[in-house]
């Protein structure tokens, strides 16, 4: 299998696109005006204990209280001490790993007999109102709910995972060869110091101890440093912060199976020719930077799937089509032949469009990144045997997702229900906002997407532009937003078309109307 990874980093915005086999897999995307927290670590203050929620709510700085559920909370070794019965063990806790450090990881010991497990601790016994802690977002704000925190911290490297709280080794299950497995865990099992533990990423398949070891004291460096800072911090604050997106990818995507990185900026050309020196420098040589007028997800075909990932209609190869609709509560996928109508029998037909429609789904889940309960209408088939067929095709298709899935086999009315780990927004959310024009009903772009929309527009047409007296009509919002939020972004624009730009409001352009022409003075 053949992949790229590809990064359009723009001043307001960056994005990261995952092609495999010439298909996006996956698109991230962060903005300078709202970067992600998960993976901060916040010193914070608890606000509200919740004994018939087992949870609490934890004043971090952000405009809402994160949330923290009990199994959430780390168990101080020194309150543990009181629950021991006659020297009898204690099992060891399973954690929790933020899902950006590692698709699925093997995080948990097998549990020792006990006659009394410290999970059974309520939380009112945990914490106390206005009590200070050290706690790690594990899940990005979502919609109308507060970011999800957890006190189990955790600080991922290239090749390596350091759990502070915790003495265990664990090896990511996408390390399948159990020789190198083994190898692995009896070589961080020796050299690792008491009282931490320690996953071993992907990514450190085959590596020699003497790189794993310089990491592992590089992170346990950083953690001395995180303590040395929560000491002094005030509450709320943030005492850590994760790598930017930028880094975020080459640390975890830019693996030994993505043939090469291509980004568009020197600057961040740079940044990771530095990393990829201090953390991976057998990859180095694989990391290119675009220089091309052509916009670099326009010349890779990237550009049209984003656009693809906002509908609501996909259509298949075949002539058949997909719709996904997302609600609150779950996704519901349904099925259609479309404009497909087979060749010999109706059921060879059926079982072929729902067969393709496998392999569009399970690639629109991970572009989009919908998390939840999704609920997929296949067309309904008659024999059983062909049930069984699209429910383990489902299954195979979806082996390559990073985030954790459960599907459950196919009703008798052709539905599949299953779960995706949802840890931050989808696309849609992302990129869209609720339709001012139908009450809430449907989704438009939102006025910062069409001003960043119509930025690369400008610079796209550079060649006609360069030079030239421009006039951009917009709808009066877009337009207004230009003049306040974004008027630096459009001040760099004009400097590299050499150009001087007005953009007008028009009240009879639709939010996402504009148009783009140079004009004489």
């Amino acid at each position: 299998m053949s992949a790229e990874l590809i990064i359009n980093a723009d001043t307001f915005e960056t994005r990261v696109a995952l092609v495999e086999n010439s298909q996006v897999a996956e698109l991230h995307i962060e903005r300078s005006s709202d970067a992600g927290i998960a993976g901060n670590i916040y010193k914070g203050r608890v606000v509200r204990v919740l004994p018939g929620m087992q949870a609490a709510f934890v004043d971090i700085g952000l405009d809402k209280a994160a949330f923290l559920y009990v199994s959430d909370v780390q168990f101080p070794l020194e309150e543990m001490e009181r629950f021991f019965d006659d020297g009898a063990e204690v099992a060891e806790p399973t954690l929790t790993v933020p899902e950006a450090t590692e698709g699925v990881v093997e995080c948990a010991a097998e549990a020792q007999p006990t006659r009394r497990n410290h999970h059974e601790t309520p939380i009112e016994d945990r914490l106390q109102e206005g009590q200070e802690i050290l706690a790690q977002v594990s899940k990005e704000p979502l919609g109308s709910k507060g970011a999800r925190i957890t006190t189990h911290i955790t600080l991922p490297g290239r090749n390596l995972v350091l759990m502070p709280m915790t003495d265990h080794v664990g090896v990511s299950r996408r390390i399948e060869n159990e020789k190198e497995r083994k190898r692995l865990r009896d070589l961080m099992t020796g050299i690792k110091p008491e009282g931490c533990g320690f996953i071993v990423r992907t990514a450190a398949e085959d590596e020699e101890q003497e790189k794993l070891k310089v990491e592992m004291e590089f992170l346990l460096k950083l953690w001395q440093n995180i303590q040395r800072r929560a000491e002094t911090a005030s509450v709320p604050s943030v005492v850590y912060r994760e790598l930017d997106i930028t880094l975020r990818a080459v640390r975890d995507l830019f693996t030994k199976e993505v043939d090469r990185l291509v980004i568009d900026s020197r600057t961040e050309h740079q940044k990771i020719l530095n990393f990829t020196e201090t953390f991976m420098p057998s990859l180095r040589s694989a990391v290119e930077l675009y220089d091309q007028s052509e916009p670099i997800f326009d010349a890779y075909g990237i550009e049209m799937e984003v656009q693809r990932a906002l509908s609501k209609k996909v259509w298949l190869k075949s002539g058949g089509y997909i719709v996904i609709e997302a609600t609150e509560a779950l996704t519901a996928i349904d099925v259609n032949t479309g404009r497909y109508v087979g060749k010999r029998n109706l059921e060879e037909t059926i079982l072929k469009t729902n067969l393709e429609a496998v392999k569009e789904i399970a690639c629109q889940l991970r572009l989009r990144n919908m998390g939840g309960i999704i609920i997929i209408d296949f067309i309904d088939m008659e024999k059983e045997p062909n049930r069984d067929k699209v429910c383990n095709a489902m299954k195979d298709a979806m082996r390559r997702d990073k985030s954790k899935t459960n599907i459950l086999r196919m009703s008798e009315l052709g539905l599949i229900e299953m779960t995706r780990k949802r840890t931050r927004e989808s696309i849609g959310r992302v990129l869209c906002e609720p339709c001012g024009y139908c009450d809430g009903e449907g989704h438009l772009k939102s006025l910062q997407t069409v001003c960043y929309e119509i930025l690369r527009d400008l610079t796209r047409e550079r060649d006609d532009l360069f030079g030239r007296d421009v006039m951009v009509m917009a709808n009066p919002q877009v337009a207004a937003r230009f003049c306040d939020e974004e008027r630096a972004f459009l001040d760099k624009i004009e400097e590299q078309l050499q150009a001087r730009i007005q953009v007008k409001g028009e009240k009879a352009f639709h939010i996402e109307q504009y148009e783009i022409s140079p004009f004489d003075v």
